[in-house]
Parts: C-alpha cells; sequence; structure tokens
C-alpha cells in the first residue's frame, strides 16, 4: 500500500498560513499559574514528524522528514542536566510519522512511513533499542501496516492505536514483549491518524487527530480502560486538529501545538481532574505541530517539529515548566 503525499499543497498553504505567537485555544487561560518556556540548545538535525521518548532522564528524538522532505533514520538524545546532544545509532530505515515508547526501560519504535517526496509506504516495522550496545533490533510487526499512530506503555504493553495507510483507521493493537506477539484490540470509535496518546491514571487517552490534512480536524478524546476491555468518550479538545503532542503528569495530562488547514498551534492546554475541563496555559513561543512530547523531572520537552503547515522543519528545542 502507498500513498503520495500532496507537497506542493503542503507548500503552498505554508507560505500562506498565519502563524501567531498566542494561543489558538479558547479555553480559559490561567493568568496565576500558566507556567513556563525556554529555549534550549537545538537539535543537531533540523526535523519534523519525529517519533519521541524518553529513555532514563534523556529525551529521544527519532526519525522524521530531513532536508528536502525526505526521511531521516536519525536518531539523537538530549540530555537535560547538560543541555547537549548526542548522536547513537540510527534507525535500521528512514522513517518518518512513527510513534515511540518506552516499556520497562525499554524503548520501541512502531509502524510509520518509509519514502519521501515522491511516495510515502505504511510500515509495519518494529524495532528495539539496545542502549548498551548502540544498536536496534526487529521485532514482531504489527499486524496492519499504518504511519501517523499514536503508541503508548500502559500496564506492561504497548497499546498502538489510530493512524493511516491507504485512509485513516481505527485500528488498536496491544503488544506483548514477552511473547514478541501483537493481538487485536477494540478499535478506537473514531479512526484517525496524527493524534497523540498518552497512559493516564491507569488508562489509554487517545486525543485529537484528523481525517485527513484538510478533512475533519477532531477534538476528540477517547478512553480505553483495560479493566472493562472498553473505549469511553473523554473531556475534548478545546479545538480539534492534528500533529500534536501530548503529555501526562501525575495528576494532569498536557497537549501541546499541532495543525490545521491555514492554521499553526501554539497553544499549552492542560486538563484539569479536578475542574473536569481543560485550561489554557503559557503558549508555546515557537508554534509547532509534527512533534513529540517528553516528559523528565516533571517538565514537559518538546524538540523539532515544522514551524508552518505543511513542511517546515526546525531544530528547536523547548522545555515547559508547569
Amino acid at each position: 500500500m502507498t500513498r503520495r503525499p500532496a507537497l506542493a499543497v503542503l507548500a503552498a498553504l505554508a507560505t500562506t498560513a498565519c502563524i501567531g505567537a498566542t494561543t489558538d485555544s479558547p479555553a480559559p487561560l490561567d493568568v496565576k499559574t500558566p507556567g513556563s518556556w525556554r529555549r534550549l540548545a537545538p537539535m543537531p538535525t533540523a526535523r519534523q514528524e519525529v517519533a519521541v521518548a524518553v529513555l532514563g532522564t534523556r529525551v529521544l528524538v527519532i526519525g522524521g522528514f530531513g532536508p528536502g522532505a525526505e526521511p531521516v533514520a536519525s536518531v539523537e538524545a538530549y540530555d537535560p542536566a547538560t543541555d547537549t546532544w548526542q548522536t547513537h545509532a540510527p534507525l535500521p530505515a528512514a522513517t518518518h510519522h512513527a510513534a515511540a515508547a518506552v516499556l520497562d526501560g525499554r524503548l520501541f519504535v512502531v509502524g510509520g512511513y518509509t519514502g519521501g517526496r515522491v511516495r510515502w509506504t505504511p510500515a509495519a516495522t518494529v524495532y528495539e533499542y539496545d542502549a548498551a550496545r548502540d544498536s536496534w533490533a526487529t521485532r514482531a510487526p504489527l499486524r496492519a501496516p499504518r504511519g501517523a499512530l499514536a503508541v503508548a506503555a500502559l500496564h506492561g504493553r504497548l497499546h498502538a492505536v489510530g493512524g493511516s495507510a491507504d485512509g485513516v483507521t481505527g485500528a488498536h493493537e496491544v503488544y506483548d514483549p514477552a511473547a514478541d506477539r501483537w493481538t487485536a484490540a477494540p478499535p478506537l470509535p473514531t479512526p484517525r491518524d496524527h493524534l497523540a496518546a498518552v497512559a493516564f491514571q491507569g488508562r489509554l487517552w487517545a486525543l485529537g487527530g484528523r481525517e485527513s490534512f484538510t478533512g475533519t480536524q477532531h477534538a476528540t478524546v477517547e478512553i480505553y480502560d483495560p479493566a472493562t476491555d472498553a473505549w469511553s468518550a473523554g473531556p475534548p479538545l478545546p479545538v480539534g486538529r492534528g500533529g500534536l503532542a501530548a503529555a501526562a503528569l501525575a495528576d494532569r495530562v498536557f497537549v501541546l501545538g499541532g495543525e490545521a488547514p491555514l492554521r499553526i498551534f501554539s497553544a499549552t492546554e492542560m486538563y484539569e481532574v479536578a475542574g473536569h475541563r481543560w485550561i489554557g496555559k503559557e503558549p508555546m513561543p515557537t508554534p509547532r505541530h509534527g512533534i513529540g512530547a517528553g516528559v523528565v523531572g516533571g517538565r514537559i520537552y518538546v524538540p523539532g517539529g515544522a514551524t508552518a503547515p505543511g513542511y517546515a522543519r526546525t531544530d528547536v528545542n523547548e522545555v515547559y515548566t508547569p
């Protein structure tokens, strides 16, 4: 299966986009405790549509689009303690729009697309990183190849949800690392790609995403409870978009950035459990999409991404302190 990106359309949209420095969110702004953003050492390789995960105390940025809208296999790790970057062994194949998660200290990179300017091919590949050897190994593939999906670790399993191949899917697969096997689980009620996912309070949250670049931009939040093996509706985002990132702290969920036709988002929004509502926080200094987020020491790190709709890679690396 292949997918041909309309890069010319994306480039045109990027040149006409209005990129603001204020939050594109109708959520009530928290003026008392908005948190703060700070710029850090830039990534060695500017790229977007990356996978991001935290391994130990380092933020790893994996794959993505590099120069010329072509995929890269680059893997770079940011150390918050020293504000420095280190290059690691590249992925076995150049991949963009993949997802990554750490499960019991093991880093997995799931799905994505290979190919760039001419044609995207959805991948079912799953790679595991061996930090001691700085090398990658191939694990059991997804049952359904797809890119622009989301992955999160929950109760000793990986959950891979959504994404697209020839069209968006609600596919939900669960990986057992002991058996090296994927099994089907109840599908995501709203098929979508370019979504985000986090494990929060023992359940899986699937947030935002889209039907297509110019199609429906979902504010949908759906929550999977492994105890009941079922999905339920969660609190919808203040505004729908794809290409966003999400992060969970002990008692809060954050969504950051994103993209919709002719718009780029700087929004930082937090779900307040006690008030059952989304609250606007200090917006991102650099509006971006095609990003991921990692949490180290209670701070949220957001490296790379694109600074305009479509293709506009950046090396920006910023951290949010709640």
